[in-house]
């Protein structure tokens, strides 16, 4: 369990309210008590229900939401779950307009929408993962501090010779503006300091990091922990600590963010139900963890009233 104040990660900016407790604990769409929903989880995936579930948001977690909404619609034929990985900030945007019912994403609502577009959603923590730097193949570096990966990101650093690799420069594939995963890796690294570095390319999914690292030489970019693939490039050490989920939890790998499914609070039967199955035994007993993610129950966050975000 996790017990330190994190001010510098994805949680930065929330607009302040009263304090409230949030993961397991969590108020369900149209007003029904998550805490509730891992119990009934089974049992309402069993009910009849029908509709239409769409999502968009953060990609990083859309692999896990692709394979739970198979499961759902093997348990209940007549409703229909699709969707897209186009970043937190667009998935964000998307429900809250009511192009989508469900709007998934790396980080609180607060810091991607206005305060009158929040107040009519409804948040739920599904899992929680891990995030670090990978590099390419050829690179000999295998261990990164903040310092330097705070260099490396804004341009001060540009050559891999300056952290102890060959003489090369470095190819920074950075994630474009609006990802949850940019939000979650800069403010861990640069913590509340602004940064508008590029790098030498923008990408739109963790996906296309996938692809790119590994037809890429001498790069360094950042993925959740679900997309590392040891046979594409290297995912690397922060300050001497492996990327694991296991140091996630034991609070020694300090980059992480929940994956939150946000709906509105008038969502439909279809939408409700899919989110109750995602707090679900069927999906938090195993397939999180099966799919490299951390499930909610192991960490607890804490948001006071002035937008302070700790883990307990």
């Amino acid at each position: 369990m996790l017990d330190q104040a994190y001010s510098r990660r994805q949680f930065l900016g929330l607009a302040g309210g009263l304090a409230s407790i949030v993961g397991l604990g969590l108020v369900g769409c149209g007003g029904s008590n998550a805490a509730n929903t891992a119990a009934e989880g089974s049992a309402a995936a069993a009910e009849s229900v029908s509709g239409e579930v769409t999502y968009d948001g953060a990609s990083s977690f859309q692999a896990l939401v692709e394979t739970a909404a198979e499961k759902f619609m093997d348990a209940n034929p007549d409703v229909s779950v699709s969707g897209s990985g186009n970043g937190s900030g667009k998935g964000l945007t998307a429900v809250a307009a009511g192009t989508v019912t469900i709007g998934n994403s790396d980080v609180f609502a607060e810091t991607k929408l206005e305060a009158d577009q929040v107040k009519n959603l409804v948040d739920h923590e599904v899992a929680v993962v891990g995030m670090g730097p990978v590099v390419s193949k050829n690179v000999n570096v295998d261990d990164l501090s903040l310092e330097q990966l705070k260099g490396i990101f804004s341009g001060q650093i540009t050559n891999w010779k300056e952290v102890g690799g060959d003489d090369a420069k470095i190819v920074v594939l950075n994630r474009k503006a609006g990802s949850g995963t940019r939000a979650t890796f800069e403010a861990a690294v640069f913590g509340d300091e602004a940064v508008d570095f590029k790098g030498d390319a923008e990408l739109d999914k963790s996906g296309d990091v996938q692809t790119q690292m590994g037809s890429t030489d001498n790069a360094i970019s950042y993925l959740d922990f679900s997309h590392f693939d040891d046979s594409k490039f290297n995912a690397i050490k922060v300050e001497g600590v492996e990327p694991k989920s296991a140091n996630v939890t034991d609070d020694s790998f300090k980059i992480w963010a929940t994956e939150h499914m946000y709906c509105s609070k008038d969502a439909d039967e279809a939408t409700k139900a899919f989110l109750e199955f995602m707090l679900s035994d069927d999906v938090q007993g195993k397939l999180v963890e099966e799919q490299g993610f951390i499930p909610v129950s192991a960490m607890k966050v804490v948001k006071d009233a002035s937008g302070k975000v700790s883990a307990k």
